[in-house]
């Protein structure tokens, strides 16, 4: 097993979540390919976009219903910086996880996130778990409280 699928097993039980990761036979690298994997909505795939705040030289995390997209204008009020797409390296050694498998929890290094309202609708929704083969599903109130995610309106 991999060590990011550890971290998220890992994080999910440290913080009381009863979650079952499941492997799936397709890539869930994307949001619709995991909506497709699961038999679920787009909008139900909490897809996990990491953006680099070059003020604070940190990365920022917004976990986005997967149907939807980041409207940097927006992010950029709530985190008032100018952000801009990290690189991949950097998000593998802050997250410790590759982009096409980046979970919302078990990171390496904490950071700071963002979580779109709109997850809200949905009594459960899935996210990677580490890998891109890889999901759980979450009550959307068990993923803001085990992330800190601040619930806000960032996506168009």
């Amino acid at each position: 097993m991999s060590k990011s699928l550890n971290r998220v097993k890992a994080a999910l039980k440290a913080a009381g979540v009863a979650s079952d990761v499941v492997e799936m036979d397709a890539q869930t690298r994307t949001a619709q390919q995991a909506a497709d994997a699961i038999g679920c909505a787009p909008d139900q795939i909490a897809k996990c976009v990491v953006l680099h705040d070059s003020g604070a030289d940190a990365l920022v995390l917004f976990i986005t219903a997967g149907g939807r997209a980041v409207k940097m204008a927006k992010a950029e009020a709530l985190v008032g910086a100018s952000l801009a797409r990290a690189d991949a390296a950097r998000v593998r050694d802050i997250t410790g996880f590759a982009i096409g498998g980046v979970s919302p929890v078990g990171h390496l290094t904490p950071i700071r996130t963002f979580f779109d309202r709109n997850l809200s609708r949905f009594p459960l929704v899935w996210a990677a778990a580490g890998t891109p083969h890889h999901v759980f599903s979450i009550a959307p109130a068990d993923l803001i409280r085990v992330t800190g995610a601040q619930a806000s309106d960032f996506t168009t």
